[in-house]
């Protein structure tokens, strides 16, 4: 009787990471040269470094930073710098492959340089632009993936990578428009917290010596900010741990939870003036994304899935998942915003417009050019408000510290 033996099959070597070299090497004419390449192995590098007529002399791995991987954190400016590169180059007749080589060796941040180029060497072996890029759900969204596929399937991904790149720097504008809005004030209330602290800590005391020596009684605000100073001196460790529990607590409750999400961008926009730059850039985010995400000639029901994630607010997003599930019931796209009452009437019209005519990406991108004018002006007009407000809060709290310090000194004039 035979015994059926079973062999466990040997697992799939894992394909080599590719590894920058530095070389040496010298041309035909006998001019030395030198450079960087990226490969698997150093015979990879030598053999093209032939093919480009250079002798090889020497060739060894680039040795990596003694601190840290030397790689800076990859944003969201690097990513639509990428993409407009990228459109260019096919813009111009470049192919896809050579594109991303070039653009991928040329730029600046070393993580994003990997990443491009990993996703290079994808394509050479024939997965098509949109799976690779999908294999980085954290830098390529599922905006620009179904945009790309768009592309892909129609044969125009020259055309749809310029509108993307077009759509990031739309919105990277209106991101450094609502950042410029917010850290302005918060840096210099930052500051006046910090002149204040210090003054505190080592002026206050210094006072307070001088007031004992008196041996008289002192004004009521005088003797709050000298226990306030003392305070702050006995306990400054506790108000910074608690500062740092609180700063912790809520980042990982707005990580985790979307209630407490959904409460602080609800707040958000309801306070006075910062309120209405914020539903102003989550509008116009939202009509540039439709818009663009429209002419690309994706499906609206799949557009608005996408749009929902793009418009920077819990409140918009969901609220255009909403419009989304009534317009895959049939609904109207202007009927189904009119219903949530958080567009405004003019959204709503030119929506409408724009689907009787059959221009609804026209329209949108109308719109968006619109509120982010709208945005840019209202930052504008913040910053001119803000200064002179900035000025009486710090010039209040340091006066108020001033005059309380010297109100006994006033006092005891008046006596003398």
């Amino acid at each position: 009787m035979a015994v059926a033996t079973t062999t466990k099959a040997k697992p799939k070597p894992k394909p080599e990471e590719a590894r920058i070299f530095i070389w040496e090497g010298t041309d035909r004419r006998g001019a030395r040269l030198k450079g960087e390449s990226r490969a698997t192995d150093i015979n990879t590098v030598r053999a093209d470094l032939r093919r480009q007529g250079v002798n090889p002399i020497s060739v060894k791995v680039k040795p990596k930073p003694l601190f840290g991987s030397g790689k800076r954190k990859i944003t969201s400016q690097d990513l639509s710098v990428f993409t407009r590169q990228l459109a260019t180059m096919m813009s111009a007749g470049v192919p896809l492959v050579q594109a991303f080589d070039i653009v991928g060796r040329g730029h600046e941040n070393p993580k994003m340089q990997d990443i491009i180029l990993a996703i290079k060497q994808d394509i050479e072996s024939g997965t098509a632009m949109s799976v690779a890029l999908a294999k980085y759900p954290i830098y390529f969204d599922d905006l620009m993936c179904s945009l790309v596929a768009a592309g892909e399937q129609a044969g125009v991904l020259d055309v749809l990578l310029d509108k993307i790149a077009t759509y990031k720097e739309k919105t990277e504008s209106i991101k450094g428009k609502i950042k410029k809005a917010l850290f302005y004030p918060a840096a210099v209330i930052v500051v006046a917290i910090v002149v204040t602290v210090v003054i505190l800590l080592f002026v206050i005391p210094q006072f307070k010596e001088l007031f004992t020596s008196f041996g008289a009684d002192l004004p009521a605000f005088t003797l709050m900010v000298i226990g306030l100073s003392d305070i702050i001196r006995e306990w400054w460790w506790a108000f910074i741990f608690g500062l740092a529990a609180l700063s912790y607590a809520i980042s990982s409750a707005f990580k985790r939870s979307r209630a407490f999400r959904e409460m602080v961008d609800r707040l958000s926009l309801k306070i006075p003036i910062i309120g209405p730059i914020l539903n102003k850039a989550a509008i116009a985010r939202f009509a540039r994304t439709l818009s663009t995400m429209f002419a690309a000639g994706v499906p609206l029901v799949e557009a608005l899935q996408s749009v929902a994630g793009a418009t920077g607010n819990a409140i918009y997003q969901e609220a255009v998942l909403k419009m989304r599930e009534n317009v895959a019931t049939g609904q109207s796209l202007q009927l189904a915003m009119r219903q949530l009452d958080l567009f405004p009437h003019m959204v709503v019209q030119m929506t409408a417009i724009g689907e009787e005519s059959g221009a609804l990406d026209d329209m949108l991108g109308k719109v968006a050019d619109f509120y982010e004018e709208q945005v840019d002006n209202a930052v504008d007009a913040l910053s001119s408000l803000l200064e002179p407000m900035i000025m009486v809060v710090i010039g209040g709290l340091v006066g108020s510290l001033v005059v309380a310090m010297y109100l006994p000194i006033f006092k005891l004039a008046s006596v003398v």
